[in-house]
Parts: C-alpha cells; sequence; structure tokens
C-alpha cells in the first residue's frame, strides 16, 4: 500500500550510515524475514517486542557481514524507523484502487501481522478508514494468529462477511499472503513488486510486478467475475 523500504532506507541510513546502497535492498530482505520468522515468539510470550525489535536490525547486519550493533543502537533504529513510518502515505494506484472498490460497493477488509499498537498506527496514518471501516481490519497480534495461519482468514472471513470462494486477497509476500489465503481456499493475487522467484506458483491465481498494473487487473478479474454470474 505504500513504498515499504523507503522508512526502512531513511532510518538506515540515518543510524548506520556505514550501510552501502546495494546492500539496502538484501538488508530489507533479511529484515523482513527476521521479522516474521520472530514475531511468534512476542506473541507466545518468549521475547519482549523490544528485543524481538533489537535483535532483527542486528541479525540482518550479520547477516549482511557487518559488525553488529548494540542493544541501545537497536532500540534507536526502531525508535527512528517509528519516526519514519509517521511519514507514510498510500501509493497512488493503491489510492485509485481503492476509489474504484468503494465506487462499486465492493466490501473490503484489511489482515496485517504484527503488534497491535503499531499496526494501528501505520492504518490511521494511511487514512484507511476513508474506505474500509475499523471493524473490517484485523491486526495478528489482537487475535492470537498471524498470517499465514489458516484461522485469521477464517476470523476475517467472518468478522468482514465475505465468502472465500468470492474472496480474493492482494498481498506481496508470497509465503504470508499467498500461500496463507490460498490455505483458507481464498482467491489470490501476488504483487510480486520485489520479483521474488518460486517454485511452485500454483497457490498464486494472478500475479502483477508493479503499481500501475493494480488498478487495470482489478477491473479485468471484476469483469471476468460478472461474465461468469450473467452465463
Amino acid at each position: 500500500m505504500y513504498d515499504q523500504q523507503q522508512p526502512f532506507k531513511n532510518s538506515v541510513q540515518r543510524v548506520i550510515p556505514l550501510v552501502s546502497e546495494k546492500d539496502m535492498h538484501p538488508l530489507y530482505i533479511r529484515f523482513r524475514y527476521h521479522s516474521d520468522e520472530n514475531f511468534p515468539k512476542v506473541m507466545a510470550g518468549e521475547w519482549t517486542l523490544e528485543y524481538m525489535r533489537t535483535h532483527r536490525i542486528s541479525q540482518s547486519l550479520i547477516d549482511l557481514g557487518y559488525p553488529t550493533i548494540s542493544e541501545e543502537k537497536g532500540l534507536y533504529f526502531q525508535q527512528v524507523y517509528e519516526e519514519e513510518l509517521a511519514n507514510i502515505c498510500l501509493h497512488q494506484e493503491v489510492k485509485k484502487t481503492l476509489d474504484f472498490l468503494k465506487e462499486k460497493n465492493i466490501p473490503m477488509g484489511i489482515i496485517t501481522n504484527g503488534p497491535t499498537d503499531h499496526q494501528t498506527k501505520k492504518l490511521a496514518q494511511l487514512q484507511l478508514a476513508n474506505w474500509i471501516p475499523s471493524h473490517c481490519m484485523i491486526v495478528s497480534q489482537a487475535t492470537g494468529f498471524q498470517k499465514p495461519d489458516k484461522e485469521i482468514f477464517q476470523l476475517a472471513e467472518k468478522n468482514f462477511n465475505m465468502s472465500a470462494s468470492e474472496t480474493l486477497y492482494v498481498g506481496d509476500n508470497y509465503d504470508n499472503d499467498v500461500l496463507g489465503a490460498k490455505g483458507a481456499n481464498w482467491h489470490t493475487l501476488w504483487f510480486n513488486h520485489r520479483k521474488r522467484t518460486v517454485g511452485d506458483k500454483t497457490a498464486c491465481d494472478v500475479e502483477i510486478e508493479e503499481f500501475n498494473q493494480l488498478l487495470p487487473k482489478i477491473k479485468e478479474l471484476i469483469n471476468e467475475s460478472h461474465s461468469v454470474d450473467c452465463n
């Protein structure tokens, strides 16, 4: 929904300037990996949220051969990262798509992994309540489940009053979003803007790589759906 790498890149440049430009994207990928991999430990009470946040940036740097950073610097990085996230805005192509879906009275919802307070702030910063009612926004920590758990999609299906066979999930994470949604028998659209290669794409019904492909593809799918309904 927004350029996720820019707040991260800005934070790294401010706090850990020794990271080279060519390593910025690989570092972000490792950061996302360690976040997804270790947040379940927070939900289970094994790790504190603060420890997980310092670990994910420290371990990501180590993965790329950079020196480890202190816990104090890790916490400072998180502080700066949150400051940068406070400035995020919805991508224009996403806004166009949300406007179109709202105009067509097509119900929408959101499932997002992460801490309740942190993710709720991001949803508010993106002003998503202009298109999606608050009861149709699910944050994983508040549920006890997280993507790709089938249960969180089933909970969303119930809360959003949607039918799995008529629901399309759009996400950029193949493992969490595409495999998770398909495991709950939803239709899936993979926004593969990082051009990741996976061995088996059978869980992916539709794939796009650019923001400007989103609205045309959504329109195409809606037209196809109406065509099927009329036959």
